[in-house]
């Protein structure tokens, strides 16, 4: 091989070999951040360790039964419980203590408790209180987005109180129509039951009208209903998915709407509101952006080292 070839691959291994040690500087740097954040808050991290031990036990227990869904959905839950402390870690944002606690409980209580624990079917409110609270969640979350960049000052951007309680409320429902659309998808494409459907008694539909008019035709008292000459035995007719959407999305409405007028008595009074203060994001401080801190720890590490 030529000399200058040799200098060539010589100069591209070393540089494969400095971005390489970079990548893996930067992974140890994020892990050391996520392990500060982590341990920030005593109250958010006893549930965040207690959580994640819950998970860790049942996701064992579902590897031995072979339930490998299951399982994987463990996996998935744990990684959901980290998100809020990445985005803190990365954003450079501060979730106030009480809406980090209520995020991972809520991951908890829809993954566990809500899929694997079958809480939805065991208790029929359990779908109807957690979507209650992500119309919630996500005002807060669409809120808080609008109000940092209010109060940003390299951006150029100023909303009144009335349009930033409209933003927070259309993000929610907008939220919560793609999940919705999610479970549409999940149920159509890969055969699954995440519109869960309802036992009616009273069918009224254009279709069934004999002359084939777009009149209403009604049947009432529904008391059984019968597939391939076989009575399902339900009590009544079956809605495949409809009225659990419908109700999904009010309940979503309500959450968001709750939010929203509290958000914009909030920004009205600039910050006096103490019970939306505890929902809302801001930006770290200098002495709490962990990344930097370990990043700089880190530097002055390797100029000792040099020295």
């Amino acid at each position: 091989m030529p000399e200058t070839m040799r200098k060539h691959v010589r100069k591209d291994y070393m540089w494969m070999s400095r971005d390489k040690k970079e990548k893996k500087s930067g992974m140890i740097n994020i892990k050391k951040a996520l392990d500060m954040e982590l341990r920030e808050h005593k109250s958010s991290f006893i549930v965040y360790f207690v959580l994640r031990l819950l998970v860790i036990v049942t996701m064992i227990l579902q590897f031995l039964n072979g339930n490998y869904e299951n399982f994987f959905l463990c996996m998935l839950t744990l990684v959901l419980l980290i998100m809020p402390s990445l985005v803190q870690v990365t954003f450079k944002i501060e979730i106030p203590t009480v809406l980090e606690i209520l995020i991972l409980i809520f991951i908890f209580a829809a993954e566990i408790l809500g899929e694997i624990r079958e809480y939805y079917i065991m208790f029929p409110m359990w779908d109807t209180i957690l979507h209650t609270i992500n119309g919630f969640l996500a005002a807060a979350i669409g809120f808080s987005m609008v109000d940092l960049l209010n109060r940003s000052e390299k951006t150029m951007f100023q909303l009144s109180p009335l349009f930033t309680a409209i933003v927070a409320f259309c993000f929610s429902m907008t939220i919560g129509v793609v999940w919705e659309l999610f479970e549409f998808g999940m149920d159509t494409f890969f055969g699954l039951d995440m519109q869960k459907d309802t036992i009616i008694q009273t069918i009224r539909s254009v279709t069934l009208n004999p002359e084939g008019r777009n009149v209403v035709t009604v049947i009432d008292n529904i008391r059984d209903v019968s597939v391939n000459g076989i009575g399902l035995g339900l009590g009544g007719y079956l809605d495949i998915g409809l009225i659990d959407t419908m109700k999904d999305l009010i309940v979503n409405f309500i959450g968001a709407v709750v939010f929203s007028v509290f958000g914009y008595f909030y920004v009205k009074n600039r910050g006096k509101g103490n019970f939306v203060s505890r929902f809302v994001p801001r930006r770290k401080k200098k002495d709490r952006d962990f990344l930097r801190i370990v990043k700089e720890n880190s530097e002055n590490v390797s100029k000792g080292e040099e020295k």
